[in-house]
């Protein structure tokens, strides 16, 4: 197996495939992508929480490099709300803006008010990515309650563009685009109301959906604005971007602004 000092910048089909072919273990990949944030968010501020037991954990139970779905300890006592058929993120490191909530984890909007909030329970879309696979390396920096596009938070420190640290992520998705493009995460999660996965995705030169209204679930994700908040991906190309959409998108009957349309390939 392939020991990896630096990220190899996989693709989630690159990494499966090196996966199966045993030239990469799960293990491997996930520790290259904790190495980043060890030696870069010190310096660009991309998480507000490091999830390392949980990182160790899930990187160690995995047996998809043989082929075969990982053992049922490590997925959801019930399915997810209407996951899109067929995607999968097993093995994925995957970084999650802090305005999901997160069970066991805490979730702080960016905001001091929420700095010691732990959720009992994870988000629809949290439930989606988990049970694909996906191990989740930490909660990223946003803009305050989202309420911005800079990600220059005055109570968790300032996210800086991996480009030119000078300069800024945009936001309020900063921490998840800074996480994508340098090698912390392979894909991540993020919310736009006004363009706040848009404008990091472009100021950080990774790409960032905004889905239709009503495709993917917001429930469990601290709301801007009930009729324009969207949640959706970040990752380095258009075809990781929709794997990750075809996992987190379908109905949710509990989310009122959920759109009941079956999910397409």
């Amino acid at each position: 197996m392939e020991s990896m000092d630096t990220p190899h910048p996989f693709s989630i089909e690159e990494a499966h495939a090196a996966i199966r072919d045993g030239k990469l273990s799960p293990r491997a990949l996930t520790e290259a992508c904790s190495r980043q944030i060890e030696r870069l968010n010190p310096t660009l501020n991309a998480f507000i929480t490091i999830c390392d037991n949980v990182i160790a954990s899930e990187a160690k139970q995995s047996t998809f490099q043989q082929g075969v779905a990982a053992p049922p300890s490590t997925r959801l006592a019930t399915p997810a709300p209407d996951a899109g058929a067929g995607a999968t993120l097993e093995n994925i490191p995957i970084a999650i803006k802090d305005l999901f909530e997160t069970k066991g984890i805490r979730t702080t909007a960016g905001s001091l008010f929420f700095k010691d909030y732990t959720p009992n329970e994870d988000a629809v879309v949290i439930q989606k990515v988990k049970a694909a696979g996906a191990v989740v390396m930490g909660k990223t920096n946003t803009h305050e309650i989202a309420l911005g596009v800079t990600t220059v938070n005055p109570h968790f420190g300032t996210c800086h563009n991996p480009w030119d640290t000078a300069r800024i992520t945009g936001g309020s998705s900063g921490g998840s685009a800074v996480a994508v493009a340098t090698g912390m995460s392979i894909v991540a999660l993020g919310t736009d109301t006004g363009g706040s996965i848009r404008i990091p995705a472009s100021l950080c030169g990774v790409v960032g959906l905004k889905p239709t209204f009503g495709r993917v679930s917001t429930r469990g994700v601290f709301p801007l604005s009930w009729n324009l908040d969207h949640v959706g991906p970040l990752a380095r190309s258009v075809r990781d971007a929709a794997i990750v959409l075809q996992v987190i998108a379908g109905y949710d009957v509990d989310d009122p602004t959920s759109a009941n349309i079956p999910v397409d390939d």
